[in-house]
């Protein structure tokens, strides 16, 4: 059975502590609870029940963090978890926060991906969807969301008309520009649809 090794103050929060099972972080608990429950380093003790004192004595203060730090800017599911993973939250609570939030709408990857690509400018949707992978949002949310929407030509022709300012539109500088669209995500037809003729703009 596993082994509470030992358990340490938070510097950061002086009414928490860290409680370690075979020496290593397993999760964060009030000293209340800690105290309540008679946990102490020696003690042979089930995750599980760790997962039960920590839900019942943290779940509402666990919301009340992911309330506040979505209260700046929206957030994926896993920036979220990552977010409560940080502060000592195991599993259990996380998917407690998670689903109130769901309740409430306060999160909801597709939305956040449509909010994304709406405030997107001058990004071609292989650079869009890169950036919603490494913010985590979920796979076919990403998917749905950029199903929606068409690469707009015009769009890329400004890009491309702005990398070329200062430049002579020289072959060479205007296939830079398309691949420059290309690097900026944009695919290969709206880069070359977006570039024709540039050069005969001498």
């Amino acid at each position: 059975m596993p082994e509470i090794t030992s358990i340490m103050p938070q510097k950061n929060d002086k009414n928490r502590c860290s409680v370690y099972i075979d020496g290593r972080f397993y999760c964060g608990l009030t000293l209340e609870a800690a105290v309540k429950f008679h946990l102490k380093a020696g003690m042979t003790v089930e995750k599980d029940f760790l997962d039960k004192i920590q839900l019942e004595t943290d779940k509402n203060t666990a919301l009340d963090k992911a309330l506040t730090h979505l209260s700046a800017t929206r957030k994926t599911e896993k920036q979220i978890t990552d977010f409560l993973n940080k502060k000592g939250y195991t599993q259990t609570v996380c998917d407690y926060v998670l689903e109130r939030l769901r309740y409430y709408n306060f999160i909801d990857d597709y939305a956040y991906c449509r909010a994304y690509i709406a405030e997107c400018r001058g990004k071609g949707k292989r650079l869009i969807e890169a950036d919603l992978i490494k913010r985590g949002a979920k796979k076919e949310a990403i998917e749905q969301a950029l199903s929606e929407i068409e690469e707009d030509d015009g769009e890329a022709k400004a890009v491309a008309e702005k990398y070329l300012r200062g430049k002579e539109r020289t072959k060479e500088n205007v296939y830079k520009a398309f691949k420059y669209l290309l690097s900026r995500g944009y695919g290969y037809d709206t880069a070359k649809s977006a570039t024709e003729g540039l050069e005969d703009d001498l």
